[in-house]
């Protein structure tokens, strides 16, 4: 897709819908009492206790550092952070507000206002280096230790990242060229990380030109995350969207994403250190996403799957100008595994492959925690109901010799071919399992039942418990 064809998507989606799925919706109004306004949100909890960053020293000029005014306004809202004490919430006004990283509190909540742009920092001395995450060693080109994120918590409870669609700027530019020049010993940081907490909602807002992935829950549970618009240049490093981590009890919905890398990334730790840690990512539902990404994958699981990811529900997807619709990617060392996968109702045009799996992906810790003999299972993956349009190849389904991916099943799905087609459709080796209605022709490793079992494949009817998550209706002056 040329440019102007991803800036048209882009205005479609900001104003409101494509191909009817609903992408950004803002759910906080305002109206003005006396010399204040009053807002109304939706959020997992309220707030008893609101304050503005102005209130702290907040210069939102563009060029004044607010690194210490953010960090001051939550260090005083800690007070609060408590159920009892009914938490507190931070108002970002109009303005542009250049910050470094700062640290969250639990029974809190961050709001933007529509004319709110946070701008990240460039100056590396206002991003603190971190510990590598203890399921994952060293990644890519890190010596040691990682860059904080922008925004950061950890061990909290009860958490709102959320506004009228507000902006937060990462201005990764600078560290994307400093990553292709070999210039980083440390990983880039993310734009929003949260580690070992739960119930944590992050919603309306607009994240653009992270410096590596964008929203990053770790060792989390109970996250809801909506509304969100994610914008990248398709040839940044690195910039995955929506990356759930060893999370347990995960709602992806309503989020349009344009992204150097995978939209979705499904994750849970890295080859030794990953299967020591042991905690996986399951209980997790995609929904109405809408995503571009040439490079990559609109929903990828892996590679980093060490930790075992299950029970994945995707639906009604929308997929443009991407690599390929659903990716798994592991291999030799990983161990883990991936199983109990349902997706269906997705809408492709313009593909390079539908499908992709592969166990023959190579890259792995570089501290040297590798085990060779540690085998992935890549088991009960089910796609149905799918429709795809500009397709070069259907699938490539490649599992592990000696450790082959089983239970696929692939029903009622169409694919329409692009003009430059490859000859062969799908390419299967190393797995088994069976598929009904699809067009072209399916590989033979993967039995057809013939038209008469067109619903073959499963997508499960419960209601996980995030789903029962109801939001509330907020309100806060300022």
């Amino acid at each position: 897709m040329k440019v102007v064809g991803v800036v048209a998507v882009v205005l479609l989606v900001l104003l409101g819908t494509i191909n009817g799925v609903v992408l950004v919706e803002s759910r906080s109004k305002s109206r003005r009492k006396s010399n204040e306004f009053e807002y109304s949100y939706s959020a997992i909890s309220c707030r008893s206790k609101s304050v503005s960053l102005a209130g702290f020293g907040g210069v939102g000029d563009g060029t004044t550092s607010n690194t210490k005014a953010f960090q001051s306004a939550i260090n005083y809202l800690s007070r609060f952070s408590s159920e009892s004490k009914g938490g507190s919430l931070l108002y970002v006004p109009p303005g542009k507000w250049l910050t470094g990283t700062f640290n969250l509190t639990s029974h809190f909540t961050l709001f933007l206002d529509k004319n709110a742009l946070l701008l990240a920092s460039q100056d590396e001395n206002e991003w603190p280096l971190l510990a590598p995450l203890p399921s994952y060693g060293l990644r890519g080109n890190s010596t040691g230790g990682r860059f904080s994120s922008l925004i950061f918590g950890t061990n909290l409870t009860d958490v709102v990242i959320t506004g009228d669609n507000g902006t937060i700027h990462g201005q990764g530019e600078s560290w994307w060229k400093k990553y292709r020049a070999g210039e980083l010993n440390h990983e880039r940081p993310f734009l929003i990380e949260l580690l070992f907490s739960e119930n944590v909602q992050i919603s309306n807002i607009t994240l653009i030109d992270s410096p590596n992935w964008n929203i990053h829950p770790v060792y989390c549970n109970n996250v809801i995350i909506q509304g969100i618009t994610i914008l990248a240049p398709v040839t940044s490093p690195n910039t995955d969207g929506i990356n759930p981590d060893s999370c347990t009890n995960t709602r992806i919905e309503d989020c349009y994403i344009v992204s150097g890398d995978d939209c979705v990334a499904i994750k849970s730790g890295l080859d030794k250190a990953g299967i020591a840690f042991g905690m996986p990512t399951k209980h997790l539902i995609i929904r109405r996403l809408t995503c571009i990404s040439p490079t990559s994958a609109v929903i990828g699981l892996g590679s980093e799957m060490s930790g075992g990811i299950q029970n994945v529900r995707a639906e009604d997807i929308v997929a443009i100008n991407s690599e390929s619709g659903v990716r798994i990617k592991t291999g030799r060392g990983r161990g883990g595994f991936v199983k109990d996968i349902y997706v269906r109702r997705v809408r492709m045009s313009t593909m390079r492959w539908v499908f992709w799996m592969t166990g023959k992906y190579s890259l792995h810790d570089s501290s040297g925690g590798y085990d060779p003999d540690a085998l992935p299972v890549i088991d009960n993956i089910n796609y149905l109901d799918m429709v795809a349009e500009n397709v070069t190849m259907a699938g490539s389904l490649d599992g592990i010799s000696g450790d082959p991916f089983t239970g696929l099943c692939i029903s009622n799905v169409t694919i329409g071919l692009a003009k430059k087609a490859k000859k062969l459709q799908w390419n299967c080796t190393d797995v088994s399992g069976i598929s009904s209605g699809v067009v072209p022709k399916i590989c033979e490793l993967l039995n057809d039942q013939g038209s008469e079992k067109r619903t073959a494949c499963d997508f499960p009817q419960d209601i996980l418990p995030i789903d029962d998550v109801k939001l509330n209706k907020c309100f806060f002056r300022a």
